[in-house]
């Protein structure tokens, strides 16, 4: 992180050390520790000076998660030191090949149990595959499960990160899971998948409150699309390999994917060199042609029309230049959410996407630390499981 974004940081976490000293309450001491853990993300280093708020040394764990039926996937714990009672917090990552091994990741979880909370990340292979699929919600439920058993509680919180979010917030609504998920933060969620799609090719989204976003998407996005189904760009015979190049593209080996497109028939050539082009604009009308024949079953892994059987508390959180997701879909989420379900939701310009980024104001960084302090606070209300 550069010296200037960590002299930002400093100074905000400076103002809430001083209303925590000032005033000497819980309240205070709350934001304080909210403050130091994002200190600790930022600077990819623990903070010294916040030993009363939010230092603990961090203990991690690679485990094994069973899914059911002999089937396992990988997981983390991390889990703070000197903390008595700990509560427990799910982190599903997102769309990413590392999946649980992802730097950012081990990073803000690291920060997370320093703040006293056991954090469980578990495996989602489908997204680390580059597939939103419902599969995944059964990592993310069962690593509830798991979790609420090592903590001692009745239930634990899940906070998933980009498309994880959705999906966390899906698995909420299952009635296997539900009780066992207290609350729910969506980092970057998406609602409505097909909507995303579309926004990947036009560069526009519908907003819920019926104007339009405009916005330069991604092209991540349509590599992404692309990629979840092959046969419906290229002929037969270029798939394996147009998928071969394509995961390297996602994976930033961009020559190696650009040596294995020239394997490629004529036409297959030219389908992927646009694509790694980022010519989305000759690319739209195929894009959206696919989208309206996978719309279906891009419907299912959408939270938008399926919250009915959602009860747990949510807590929205966006970056305001998100370009992969955009922030029309977080308020779309607080719109489609049950009455009563949504405690938080924040567009932050203190974000991009799912990481820290910008040069956000002091009141936007102040607005993040209360975001954050309400998930710890939430997280503490986590009842103990009677066992």
């Amino acid at each position: 992180m550069a010296v200037a974004k960590k002299r930002r940081v400093r100074r905000a976490v400076l103002v809430v050390l001083f209303v925590a000293a000032a005033f000497a309450i819980s309240p205070g001491l709350l934001h304080a520790r909210a403050a130091a853990l994002m200190l600790r993300f930022a600077s990819r280093e623990a903070p010294t000076g916040f030993a009363n708020f939010s230092n603990h040394q961090v203990d991690e764990e690679a485990v094994t998660l069973e899914l059911g039926d002999g089937e396992t996937t990988r997981a983390r714990v991390y889990t703070p030191r000197g903390v008595s009672d700990p509560p427990g917090l799910v982190i599903a990552h997102g769309v990413h090949h590392l999946g649980v091994d992802e730097p950012r990741l081990q990073r803000f979880a690291r920060a997370i149990a320093s703040a006293g909370v056991v954090v469980y990340t578990p495996e989602l292979k489908e997204l680390a595959d580059y597939h939103i699929d419902l599969r995944s919600t059964k990592s993310i439920g069962m690593g509830a499960l798991a979790l609420k058993k090592r903590v001692h509680r009745s239930s634990v919180g899940v906070m998933g990160l980009s498309f994880a979010g959705g999906l966390a917030l899906l698995t909420a609504t299952d009635p296997e899971y539900a009780p066992s998920i207290s609350f729910v933060v969506a980092v970057g969620a998406h609602d409505d998948l097909p909507r995303i799609a579309r926004f990947f090719a036009t560069n526009e989204i519908p907003e819920a409150d019926g104007t339009t976003l405009k916005m330069h998407a991604h092209d991540y996005g349509a590599v992404v699309l692309v990629y979840s189904q092959p046969t419906a760009f290229f002929p037969e015979q270029d798939v394996p390999r147009a998928q071969e190049a394509l995961k390297k593209w996602l994976w930033e080996d961009e020559v190696g994917a650009r040596e294995i497109g020239k394997q490629l028939s004529p036409a297959g050539r030219a389908k992927i060199e646009l694509i790694f082009d980022r010519r989305e604009d000759v690319l739209a009308p195929e894009l959206l042609a696919f989208v309206e024949k996978a719309e279906p079953a891009m419907k299912r892994v959408s939270p938008h029309g399926n919250l009915e059987g959602l009860r747990a508390h949510v807590y929205l959180l966006h970056g305001a230049g998100d370009s992969v997701i955009p922030p029309s879909e977080t308020r779309w989420l607080a719109h489609d959410a049950p009455e009563g379900t949504i405690r938080a939701a924040l567009v932050s310009n203190a974000i991009q996407h799912v990481e820290l980024e910008g040069k956000p104001k002091m009141s936007e960084q102040w607005e993040l630390v209360h975001f954050m302090a309400m998930l710890l606070d939430e997280a503490a209300r986590e009842a103990p499981s009677g066992e």
